[in-house]
């Protein structure tokens, strides 16, 4: 799932870069100015962005009922076929888990949040621009801070999804769930 989304925020990145060129008048996609390429555009972002914010709330999710179960020893058929005696070794490594998980929620989501908002304002200011309420340098500097927070969210996301794989791949392994199961 981690390259699925590290492949959606790359083609968002891409997107992004291409209307901004057909903005400055650098490249003509498909003979379309740059309002019409960015309204599919921001679709996306607000699609690709879901997706990678859920991703690690189901991720931190997961550790975290993970730990509840440990925690207060209800339903450990849940995760082991026959509970072991001793859990502290578990409840060791499910700590450490569940706190990579939430900070990789907390280094992640607020630049899924940045990204939306200063996507939306630029996109709801490009229609005011056309309309003519607003200047334009309002509608670009919106747009050169969107960019930046894509930029630095793009970074971001892309690390904290692979650090995200690889600890979804150690804790199913570590309670032998299925790698299909969330």
């Amino acid at each position: 799932m981690a390259y699925l989304l590290r492949a959606l925020i790359l083609i968002m990145t891409i997107g992004l870069s291409i209307v901004i060129l057909s903005a400055l008048g650098k490249v003509d996609v498909f003979q379309l100015d740059h309002l019409r390429l960015a309204m599919p555009f921001f679709i996306y972002v607000i699609f690709a962005q879901a997706f990678v914010m859920f991703y690690f709330i189901g991720v931190s999710r997961l550790t975290l009922n993970i730990w509840n179960i440990l925690n207060t020893k209800e339903n450990l058929s849940d995760l082991f076929d026959t509970p072991p005696e001793d859990l502290q070794p578990y409840i060791k490594k499910t700590r450490k888990f569940a706190q990579d998980s939430n900070t990789f929620k907390r280094q992640t989501i607020p630049w899924t949040m940045l990204m939306l908002t200063l996507g939306t304002f630029a996109f709801l200011a490009g229609g005011a621009h056309d309309t003519g309420l607003i200047d334009k340098h309002v509608h670009s500097g919106l747009v050169y801070g969107f960019s930046a927070a894509v930029a630095i969210g793009f970074f971001r996301q892309w690390v904290y999804l692979g650090k995200a794989h690889i600890h979804l791949r150690k804790i199913k392994a570590l309670y032998m769930i299925s790698d299909q199961s969330m």
